[in-house]
């Protein structure tokens, strides 16, 4: 039977909190399902060393709604994400942290704000209680994807979120662009809300969260922006700058065709290098503007994950290595 709602949840090295975590989503989803309908959470496991797995494993075995992806090393939270999207089967699938800073006890509000019409629903950390070193970097980021984007939500990046199935469908995950799917989904003209949820403090374990995420972030702002522009035309960006090139090499040649037809020479003219730069950079940023329409006129992608092992209620744990082919995220039996 088809889930009405989905769980993906991303986890490394959170071993304390995946139980409690489960009964709170099964208390709150529980109370509000209606007859026959059911739900299904998947834990996605980025590379964990400590007991992670084995909790997971142990909750399988007691509750028929839990799934594992067990990935072949940490490939990193957005390909954590793609591959758990790759399973949810939900009309709704919702993220949160496997930290027990989300409050599963917000998942029917969330619910109520899709039901206005919203396509993703994303959580605001109105009053957030981790350290100032993770709160203000989050502030400035956040201030700069509302500038360049023009995305009006408080906090883009919070993990904490609900979407149409139909949303994930239409979006792409790689790198670390978790952090702008609202983005994204923008973009893609999907109707975009926001509610302030509860924030606790973390309890168990550290947070990931470090300075050169800070700066991975900026780099991969950068590319949304790129990609918001120029995604489906790369040929203008690139266009523009050959052609501007160009334009200028060509001018500098003429004029000192000019010259030399004036009789003057022209061989030891630092301006003849400029001009025959200006022309030669010119057609290569022209031909590779043309190469990236190719690419996006027929690049499909590959998946950023390999699935190491697959684990429901009903199976054998198995050693066997799976290869995620597709961005799709169908995994070959």
């Amino acid at each position: 039977m088809r889930p009405r709602l989905s769980f993906v949840v991303p986890f490394k090295d959170e071993a304390a909190t995946l139980r409690e975590l489960t009964v709170r989503i099964d208390e709150t989803v529980r109370a509000g399902l209606g007859p026959g309908e059911t739900y299904e959470l998947w834990f996605v496991d980025d590379g964990s060393r400590d007991d992670s797995v084995r909790t997971v494993e142990q909750l399988i075995a007691e509750r028929p709604e839990v799934h594992l992806l067990e990935l072949q090393g940490n490939f990193g939270k957005s390909a954590a994400l793609a591959a758990g999207f790759a399973e949810a089967r939900g009309d709704v699938v919702f993220t949160l942290d496997a930290d027990l800073q989300d409050d599963p006890k917000e998942i029917p509000r969330f619910l109520a704000k899709l039901e206005e019409g919203f396509d993703l629903v994303s959580g605001y950390k109105e009053k957030r209680n981790d350290p100032i070193s993770k709160v203000l970097p989050s502030r400035v980021f956040n201030a700069l994807v509302r500038r360049l984007t023009g995305i009006r939500l408080h906090d883009v990046n919070c993990g904490f979120k609900a979407y149409r199935a139909v949303v994930l469908k239409n979006l792409r995950l790689y790198g670390e662009m978790h952090r702008f799917v609202p983005v994204l989904a923008h973009w893609k003209r999907f109707k975009i809300g926001e509610i302030v949820v509860q924030h606790h403090a973390r309890k168990f374990g550290e947070s990931k969260f470090g300075g050169g995420r800070f700066f991975r972030g900026l780099m991969d702002l950068l590319t949304v922006f790129f990609l918001l522009k120029y995604e489906r035309r790369p040929a203008h960006f690139f266009g523009g700058v050959g052609v501007m090139l160009l334009m200028a090499g060509f001018a500098v040649l003429s004029y000192l065709t000019v010259l030399w037809a004036q009789g003057e020479p022209i061989g030891k003219r630092p301006l003849l290098i400029l001009g025959v730069l200006c022309v030669v950079v010119g057609v290569q940023v022209l031909a590779t503007g043309l190469i990236a329409e190719l690419i996006v006129h027929l690049g499909a992608g590959h998946a950023p994950y390999v699935v190491r092992r697959r684990l429901e209620h009903s199976s054998e744990p198995s050693s066997r290595t799976t290869s995620v082919l597709k961005a799709s995220g169908e995994v070959p039996s």
